[in-house]
């Protein structure tokens, strides 16, 4: 079996190549990679080469296949899994192989670190430790870009299960945001702060009763207001409110008096700002949890704190870098349910946009970057489409599609675009 993918040989050094696939072994899956979510991490490990903790030395030598937020269908079933698996399933992986021994090492991982698996390829060879360790995740629900999409959730699932907070007198903690707390999401309106307002309005077991959204760009504001509404929000039992702190004369006196002058119970960063962290911490409430998200690529990056706080108002701070298997598991059970990632997406490319997409995704604006993997189209913004479409009747049709929809990619222009692939005549 043949495929093509993009490899990694060194730091800023990716190949879109064929080569043969070996045939595969008893334990192991051959499957189709239909489409693949390009992730901030990606460019990280692609810019850094070996110095990245999860890409072998060797990668000069036996390069390895970059991308790790894929779906797709299984082809085929090696003879061990044929009692869990079949053909034609539809499976999202999850990339964070935590075993203690493995042919890589403890960090390895789909689209680091294996030669013949990674997201940006059209067929993959799925390893056994992936199977034995429980991460090749069915996915029962429609189309495939919203299981490419089950990883970013996941991490945003796996920080909101992470929040605690305490009793006095007590020392246990007690996992997860308060229910029917007060819930902020500063920063919020980018590509994963509109998964957290998605996730929170969604889920079904714990929810804030008040949600506060805060950035300084109002057309971002008003893209996520329009995505994720107040009207339904209210029908969740949820007070959101979406504010410009820019507009504010006093932002965290604003934002406290929003929160009845109490302050937040759980309080969220997304995006690696000094002062932004700085008031995440002053609008904490007694026993308030602050959770930083945002990983920043500044190893040296700090922020302050107000320690007396700490000590009297119990106030505390946590940090996760990805979700585990089990958020995952929720993100494709939340997904399969109804809820749509769909407003992550801004734009839309095949297999050949994924070099210079990975290597300059930090320059690029918008949201997530959904990549269709037997697909030759330019990583387009989905706002083109209709520019476009004047010379390409197949963009025309995904311009109608994804207007009806609130401006949004959806499994109905997943299903056009695949159907439709000769006829982008990409050049």
């Amino acid at each position: 079996m043949k495929t093509k993918a993009v490899r990694l040989y060194g730091k800023k050094d990716l190949r879109l190549e064929e080569f043969e696939l070996p045939q595969i072994k008893d334990n192991e899956i051959l499957a189709k990679v239909v489409c693949d979510s390009l992730c901030m991490s990606s460019y990280k490990a692609s810019n850094q080469g070996t110095d990245h903790k999860r890409v072998p030395d060797d990668v000069a030598k036996n390069p390895i296949i970059v991308g790790h937020e894929f779906a797709g269908e299984l082809v085929e079933v090696g003879s061990k899994w044929a009692g869990d698996f079949k053909a034609g399933d539809k499976f999202s992986i999850q990339p964070a192989l935590n075993y203690k021994d493995g042919p890589v090492g403890i960090l390895s991982a789909p689209g680091y670190s294996y030669a013949h698996i990674g997201g940006d390829a059209t067929y993959v060879i799925i390893p056994n430790e992936v199977m034995e360790l429980g991460c090749l995740l069915p996915y029962k629900g429609k189309g495939f870009y919203p299981a490419s999409l089950s990883e970013p959730l996941s991490c945003v699932i796996g920080a909101i299960h992470a929040n605690y907070h305490t009793t006095p007198g007590s020392y246990v903690h007690n996992m997860e945001i308060v229910d029917a707390g007060k819930m902020a999401l500063l920063a919020g309106v980018g590509p994963m702060g509109l998964a957290a307002i998605n996730y929170v309005l969604h889920r079904q077991d714990r929810k804030p009763s008040l949600l506060v959204v805060t950035d300084i760009d109002q057309t971002r504001l008003d893209r996520a207001a329009t995505l994720y509404t107040v009207d339904f929000a209210k029908k969740q039992g949820i007070d959101l409110r979406y504010v410009n702190t820019s507009q504010m004369p006093d932002a965290v006196a604003g934002l406290k008096e929003i929160s009845g002058a109490d302050g937040y119970n759980d309080v969220f960063v997304f995006a690696p700002v000094a002062p932004v962290v700085e008031q995440a911490d002053a609008i904490l409430g007694f026993d308030g949890c602050l959770n930083f998200f945002a990983g920043p690529s500044n190893s040296d990056f700090s922020a302050k704190m107000n320690f007396y706080n700490v000590h009297y108002a119990y106030t505390h701070v946590v940090g996760t870098s990805g979700g585990n298997t089990d958020d995952m598991k929720e993100a494709l059970e939340i997904m399969s349910k109804g809820l749509d990632p769909a407003g992550l997406v801004t734009h839309i490319g095949g297999m050949n946009a994924v070099i210079d997409a990975t290597l300059n995704l930090p320059n690029i604006p918008g949201g997530k970057k959904l990549i269709y993997n037997h697909v030759e189209m330019p990583l387009t913004p989905i706002t083109e489409f209709r520019a476009i479409g004047k010379n390409n009747g197949v963009y025309e049709v995904l311009a109608d599609i994804c207007e009806k929809n609130h401006g949004l990619w959806s499994i109905e222009a997943e299903e056009f675009l695949l159907a439709n692939i000769k006829a982008l005549n990409y050049k």
